[in-house]
């Protein structure tokens, strides 16, 4: 399944919820799914509810459906809860890591930042979202990513607080990986249980 490049607020308000790595927008003014029945009351299955829980993390993150697969099946390889792994997983990943220290308005933009090579990892250029950062690196901007405007709206009023895991210096643009994210760092509400429960029957 390709990467999703359709309406990102239509997808949040399906969903019923901001997802600040999809786009700045809120559904504050329409908090009701899309379509002409959007404002009726509608009930979900145990499937609907397990469905929407994992569509939340797959289009914050910008993930698709074998990508979430493959971290899925990581975070079971883990001795631990795997929900919590999973969301530490998420966190991880470069794209996110780089929108999270402020660096880009959403996980979008920071994917395309990374993508053009203007992101470095411990002074190497690292071109790969999915990489996963480890404690003590330390990811900055080329110079050139500092030129851009993007990167100089973002970081003057980040779309969220930073992290704690992530200590930022604004005036070098670096942020330094302090220790591993936890689950209750992932910036929107989300029953991870229910994402585990629906893979267990499909993996």
């Amino acid at each position: 399944m390709s990467r999703y490049t359709g309406p990102r607020l239509k997808v949040m308000r399906a969903l019923g919820v901001d997802l600040p790595g999809l786009s700045r927008k809120s559904i504050a003014d329409r908090p009701y799914p899309p379509g002409q029945h959007g404002q009726r009351q509608q009930r979900k299955s145990g499937f609907g509810l397990q469905l929407q829980e994992k569509q939340k993390l797959r289009f914050n993150y910008g993930l698709s459906e074998r990508q979430m697969r493959r971290l899925v099946l990581d975070a079971r390889r883990d001795k631990g809860s795997t929900g919590a792994k999973l969301g530490e997983l998420l966190e991880r990943r470069l794209d996110n890591a780089v929108f999270r220290a402020g660096f880009a308005a959403s996980t979008v933009a920071a994917r395309q930042l990374v993508n053009h090579s203007h992101v470095l990892v411990n002074g190497r250029k690292v071109n790969i979202p999915s990489f996963r950062v480890r404690v003590g690196d330390v990811i900055t901007l080329s110079a050139k990513g500092r030129e851009m405007l993007v990167v100089k709206a973002s970081f003057a009023a980040p779309a969220l607080s930073r992290p704690e895991w992530l200590a930022v210096d604004e005036a070098a643009f670096s942020a330094t990986v302090s220790h591993l994210p936890d689950v209750a760092e992932i910036p929107f509400p989300i029953e991870m249980q229910l994402v585990v429960e629906y893979y267990s029957q499909r993996i």
